[in-house]
Parts: C-alpha cells; structure tokens; sequence
C-alpha cells in the first residue's frame, strides 16, 4: 500500500513537524486541532520553518508553495475520512487518546493504518480501541521532527507484517532512518534515555554537583549536544514525570521512577521552558 495522503490529529510542535516533511516527500496533509487558532499557529510554525529554508537556500520559494499547498488544516475528524494513514499526535493522556482512536475508528476508510506518536504509553492498548488492531502502529518522532532523522516504528502482537512494512516505507519516504521495536515502555530510545535523566535529576538532589557542572561534564565529557538537565527542560518536566509514572508502574523498578525533585518541580508548577522556569530561568 503506497501511502499517499495522511491525517494528524494534533497540530502543535510534533503534529506540524510530521505536517511539513510529509509535505516535503509530497504527500497530502490534512492537520487537525480543536480550535481554527491552533490550526493557524500549527500552520504558521510551519511557514516559519519553510521560510527559514528559503532564506538559507535549501528551498526556493516555488517549492516552498508547492510544501505549503500539500498541507490542509481542520478542526474535523470527519476532514480524515479518506486518508491512507492517520497519525495522532495529541497530548499523552490515554484517556484522551483512546477516546479520539474510537471516534477516527468509525470515521476513517476501513483499509486505513492508524499510528500514534506515543513516546510511552501502550501501542497495543490504544489498537485495541479500534476495530482494526491489525492495522495499528507505533510512529515515534523526535523533537524537532524536520531536524532530528530518526523515527522508532512500534509493531504490537496484533500489527500486521503489511502495516509494519507499510509504516516503515512510509518513515523513509519522509527521509528518516527507522529504528523497528516491539511494543515496550519507551521502546527504544526513551527505554534508555528516561533513566538517565532522571539520574542527573537524582545527582543535582542530592549534592553531587551544580546543574552547570552536570550539564557540562555530558556536553564536554561525553559529546551530547545538550546536558541532562537542559534536556529535562526542553521535554517538559511535567511530561517526564508523567513518562517517568507510566515506567514505574510497568516495571515496578525504582530506576524508572520520577526523582522526588521532580516531583516538587512539577507541582510548584516549575514545567521547563514551556513555564519559563525548570532547572534554569528562562524568563530573561
């Protein structure tokens, strides 16, 4: 099945990142988001984006419209009916994710694959909301999506080998390197990477060493682009407790649990760059 035309449903900084290099391999977009405002700002982070490619000179502007002209923004599911592959991109609540597979179910074409942009919750639980676990995946990106080349395609017990081949010939169209998992917390990349984070959590709580330090000895020492503890604010430590709770009550391994000091962060409402405020200020 060649993959033609997508639906996302969710159109913030991930939803628009998969928008426009799917739009860049020349397939056709259809973004959703709730309000006609989160649609608009999903399109202009795009043009934004486009733009500064343009001004580098890896795009022309005729390109540029041509990018923009593939990419339709809604605030209806029904606007997905008849889409190839639907990908969700929402916030990671299961609640809420559940609730928008079992309305796209009903919705889309019944030979359609369905994909979440899950970073931990259960590729195999949100399937089974559906009518078609056979035709359900995982598709993890990476933030910023245009930039970062990886994407973790997820196979459950249930995903057919078609829809594991299809999914995967679909993250390379779009020019990404694909990293094949089974359906585990973290797959990968976040299997591997969450515990770390939380140990330099652990490592500023209890004395070891000043942010500044921890940071710097993983750039300089190890080669990482950011430290630690940037990285924890640039993910959100809202979003890292919440992942951090999904591990735990998976593994029920203290290795995998939120530091405390995340805990008190995220409930002084201290959130990363996204509050202004998470291990640094980021007010000035």
């Amino acid at each position: 099945m060649e993959i033609k035309k997508i639906g996302i449903v969710g159109f913030g900084q991930m939803g628009s990142g998969i928008a426009e290099i799917s739009a860049k391999a020349g397939i056709e977009v259809v973004a959703r988001e709730v309000s006609s405002e989160l649609v608009d700002k999903g399109l202009s982070r795009i043009k934004k984006s486009l733009a500064k490619a343009v001004e580098k000179g890896k795009l022309d502007q005729a390109a540029m419209d041509q990018i923009s002209g593939r990419i339709k923004g809604t605030t209806s599911l029904e606007d997905l009916a008849g889409c190839d592959l639907v990908i969700e991109a929402i916030i990671e609540n299961i609640d809420e994710k559940l609730k928008v597979w079992k309305t796209l179910d009903s919705i889309v074409k019944q030979d359609a694959i369905f994909a979440s942009n899950t970073s931990s919750l259960s590729i195999t639980e949100l399937g089974a909301a559906t009518g078609r676990p056979d035709k359900f995946c995982g598709l993890h990106f990476f933030n910023p999506v245009p930039v970062m080349r990886l994407v973790e395609v997820v196979k459950t017990i249930a995903t057919s080998d078609e829809t594991f081949e299809t999914a995967k010939a679909f993250g390379q169209k779009v020019g990404k390197v694909v990293v094949s998992c089974k359906d585990s917390p973290g797959f990968v990349v976040n299997r591997l990477l969450v515990p770390y984070l939380f140990d330099a959590i652990r490592a500023y709580q209890d004395g070891v060493a000043s942010k500044e330090d921890i940071d710097n000895g993983m750039k300089l020492g190890c080669g990482h682009p950011m430290g630690p503890l940037e990285l924890n604010d640039y993910i959100g430590l809202d979003t890292m407790y919440y992942i951090g709770e999904i591990f735990f009550a998976e593994f029920k391994n203290d290795h995998y649990a939120p530091p405390p000091l995340l805990k008190q962060m995220v409930k002084a409402g201290y959130l990363g760059r996204k509050s202004g405020r998470g291990f640094y200020d980021y007010t000035k």
